[in-house]
């Protein structure tokens, strides 16, 4: 049965198997150190290909021991695969080394330069720093997409599964949209974790909706702030003329603010710095 790549906490701590480890070896300790489940699900491999569709230069965040890796690169794909964990990297690195298209780096794909030209991120990524990696992934200039394996309510809450949007979603709205793209059961990993996960892809638009960045994001935080208790409250604390842009925004007076579509923020914004 073929091993995936792996949700593993990017920490660097790895402890020695003592008296106390309940029979653990030392790679048994890593693998819960850096919560290491190997996604076994040919399936969802093949789905994540779909999903991705990738091409050109993909950098995908913990490798582990390389399906993904080896499956982005069986597409055409440029792979640069980060692994923190020094024995998977060093493994992978091994065995890919005579492969076309593959580049194992071993650190922290947190901490990695962003390239400066057009590139994907894939990758099943670590529960622990799931923020983390989605914030390195909006913050890069030349991100095109980013297609995630990550916990599924993480990707329900960010896409607005739930009928409620969050201020991550609505604050990036102008310049990236947010899609989940169905859900892998916890029983598709070894060990088993204790939630299922989903694919979230995250695509930067070829055009931003609004222009002025700040302003947007100003109004938005605002709406996010509480005052209140509804989207209105909030905005009046700021801005002038809230009800008729709501109005035009469709949004009811009474409406908190978890329930404003990002795409009504987008209209708000127009209606309001006009």
């Amino acid at each position: 049965m073929a091993q995936d790549f792996a949700h593993r906490n990017y920490s660097h701590t790895q402890r020695k198997v003592t008296g106390h480890s309940g029979g653990r070896t030392s790679r048994d300790l890593a693998r819960r150190t850096l919560s290491q489940n190997f996604l076994v699900d040919r399936t969802a491999v093949d789905t994540m290909m779909t999903v991705a569709d990738p091409a050109g230069e993909v950098l995908e965040p913990g490798a582990g021991e390389g399906v993904l890796t080896r499956a982005l690169a069986g597409r055409g794909a440029r792979v640069t695969a980060y692994e923190i964990d020094p024995l998977l990297a060093a493994k992978l690195s091994a065995q890919t080394r005579a492969e076309r298209g593959i580049r194992v780096v071993r650190g922290d794909f947190t901490k990695a330069k962003a390239p400066r030209t057009p590139f994907a991120v894939v990758g099943n990524i670590p529960f622990s720093v799931t923020a983390e990696i989605v914030d390195w992934c909006l913050a890069a200039p030349a991100l095109t997409s980013a297609t995630l394996l990550t916990q599924r309510e993480y990707a329900r809450k960010r896409t607005g599964d739930y009928g409620r949007w969050s201020l991550l979603t609505a604050t990036s709205w102008p310049w990236f949209g947010w899609s989940l793209h169905g859900q892998v059961h916890r029983t598709s990993f070894r060990p088993v974790p204790a939630v299922d996960s989903a694919i979230l892809r995250i695509d930067r638009r070829p055009e931003p909706l609004v222009a002025h960045r700040d302003s947007y994001t100003d109004l938005v935080r605002t709406g996010f702030s509480g005052i209140g208790g509804t989207v209105r409250a909030s905005l009046r604390t700021r801005y002038q003329g809230v009800d008729a842009a709501l109005a035009e925004a469709g949004i009811a007076r009474d409406t908190v603010v978890a329930y404003v579509h990002p795409e009504q923020w987008v209209a708000l914004h127009s209606a309001l710095t006009r």
